[in-house]
C-alpha cells in the first residue's frame, strides 16, 4: 500500500487502471476473431463495460454463481458455471487457444490468497490465449509464454497488468 493512501485510493486507482488496461486491450483485439472471456463475473460492471465496448466478439463469462446486476449478466450460453480448475481447462478442450482477450479481475483483499490464486490458475489461462491476444489482470500472472506488456497511460503502476501471447497481428 502506497504511503498515505487510504482503501479509498487505492480502489480508485484500480479501478482506473482497470478501464485504462481494458480499453487498451480492446482496441489492441479489435481486428482479431475469437472469443472474450471474462474470468469472474462479480457484480458485473466489467463485463457491462466490455459488453459496451466490443463488437463481433462473443465475451464468455466464468463465475461459479451469478449474482450480477440484471443489466450485467451474460446470456445463459455464454456463461460457464463451475471451479475455474474445472472450466478453464473444459474450455480448453473446447475452444483451443483462441480467446483475444481475457480479463481477470481476482478482487480478494487477501494477497496471499490473490497470489496463490494466479499462481494457480496462470497455467490454465495461458493455454486459451491465442497469438498476439491479451490478458488483463488486477493481480500480477505468472506466465511462461505471456509477455508482460507496459502500462497504457491512465493506468497505476502496481493495480493491473496486461500480458501478451507473442505472435499474431497484435505482435
Amino acid at each position: 500500500m502506497g504511503e498515505g493512501q487510504s482503501r479509498l485510493d487505492l480502489f480508485i486507482d484500480r479501478m482506473v487502471s482497470q478501464r485504462a488496461c481494458l480499453d487498451h486491450a480492446i482496441a489492441e483485439t479489435a481486428g482479431m476473431p475469437g472469443p472474450v472471456f471474462e474470468l469472474g463475473l462479480g457484480n458485473g460492471r466489467t463485463y457491462h463495460h466490455m459488453r459496451s465496448r466490443i463488437d463481433g466478439r462473443d465475451i464468455y463469462v466464468f463465475e461459479r454463481a451469478v449474482a450480477a446486476h440484471p443489466d450485467s449478466t451474460p446470456p445463459e450460453a455464454r456463461t460457464i458455471l463451475g471451479d475455474v480448475r474445472e472450466t478453464l481447462p473444459a474450455a480448453r478442450d473446447r475452444f483451443g487457444p483462441t480467446a483475444t482477450l481475457i480479463h481477470a479481475d481476482l478482487g480478494g483483499h487477501n494477497r496471499d490468497k490473490n497470489d496463490a490464486f494466479a499462481r494457480l490458475v496462470s497455467p490454465l489461462i495461458e493455454l486459451l490465449l491465442a497469438p498476439g491476444g491479451l490478458m488483463v489482470s488486477s493481480d500480477r500472472m505468472y506466465f511462461d509464454a505471456l509477455e508482460e506488456q507496459p502500462l497504457p497511460p491512465g493506468a497505476v503502476p502496481g493495480r493491473c497488468f496486461v500480458y501478451r501471447r507473442p505472435g499474431g497481428e497484435g505482435a
